[in-house]
């Protein structure tokens, strides 16, 4: 017998259509583990404990609710289960999947989140295949941490680590990992394991779940007009970049539309900025080098979306300039790509 936790927070994996509209649905839970029961093959039996600390679409989703999440699971008793599955929005994924991977850095158990394109009620939905290859993973695999399942149509169903998830591209229902890349794959009912594990940090962080909410992200695009952007209440910056770690650097149509002056404004007001995603190489572009020298921070070879759950728990945990930049720059749950 396996016993899980079972998360529910809605998404599209928690919603039924009703008349052409897609919205959580209490019953939606009850379907998912009514079609697991009945396409389940695996003789070992598992047992489920649910929870539903949420039920929204995960459009909707606040840094809080990463709080709320965090403490509903650790008011469990985590080590009396073989695993984790959390239900979660395909909109947000990215996001929760990062938070989740940094917090629980040092979980001994598996933590899957599971989420689906299309409500369950959709034939085409791949919600189920997620979730079986989630329970199979906790019946089989004896590994600890955060991870993602994820099939998208007419490919292998991929498990990736949770702070290597990259949100969908637009107009897409596929997840990526960094660098396209899986952690793992599940076909034909078995695991393969592509890459090598990442070592494991030799010391755990013990984190608060204290997510801050004064971290201001902002993406770059042409013409953006960084006149335009307020930093009162703003503890830190994290800007986006473009895919080869470069943003404009250039003041040929207005200070105001420069990074690099947008990033002395503020350090003159003692606002760190940090840039990513950018791969650590030894020849960068000319512009990327300007930034950094206007005094921006880079947080080299991890996700966008990593780089922004760590910086609110970096916030949120310590004061000091030290303890932030040691926090940012160390991998604390295998989150950076070399």
């Amino acid at each position: 017998m396996k016993n899980i936790l079972l998360v529910f927070t809605g998404g599209t994996i928690g919603s039924l259509t009703v008349e052409t509209t897609i919205n959580p649905c209490e019953s939606a839970r009850y379907k998912l583990l009514q079609l697991f029961a009945e396409q389940d093959n695996d003789p070992l039996p598992v047992a489920f404990k649910t929870l539903q600390p949420l039920q929204i679409l995960s459009e909707n989703l606040h840094p809080e609710d990463w709080t709320l999440l965090i403490t509903a699971i650790e008011a469990e008793d985590l080590y009396s289960f073989d695993g984790i599955i959390l239900t979660h929005g395909t909109d947000t994924l990215g996001f929760s999947a990062a938070a989740l991977g940094l917090y629980f850095n040092d979980l001994k158990i598996p933590m899957l989140l599971v989420s689906s394109d299309l409500p369950l009620d959709n034939p085409l939905a791949n919600g189920l295949p997620n979730f079986l290859c989630a329970v199979t993973f906790i019946r089989r695999m004896a590994i600890g941490g955060v991870f993602v399942p994820y099939k998208t149509s007419g490919s292998t169903l991929q498990i990736h680590m949770a702070t290597h998830l990259a949100s969908s591209p637009q107009l897409s229902s596929h997840f990526p990992g960094l660098q396209s890349k899986a952690f793992m794959q599940f076909e034909g009912g078995e695991f393969n394991l592509p890459e090598i594990p990442p070592a494991t940090p030799p010391t755990p962080w013990r984190l608060q779940a204290n997510f801050s909410p004064k971290i201001l992200l902002i993406r770059p695009f042409p013409g953006i007009d960084y006149s335009q952007f307020k930093l009162e209440g703003v503890s830190a910056v994290l800007h986006d970049l473009y895919h080869s770690g470069t943003a404009c650097a250039s003041a040929r149509r207005g200070e105001q539309y420069c990074l690099t002056t947008f990033i002395k404004h503020c350090r003159q007001q003692n606002l760190n900025v940090y840039l990513a995603p950018a791969l650590f190489t030894e020849n960068i572009y000319g512009s990327t080098r300007e930034l950094l020298a206007a005094g921006a921070t880079m947080i080299w070879n991890i996700s966008l979306e990593t780089a922004y759950a760590k910086l609110l728990l970096a916030y949120g945990n310590f004061e000091s300039t030290a303890e932030i930049e040691f926090f940012l720059q160390t991998d604390i749950a295998g989150e950076h790509v070399f």
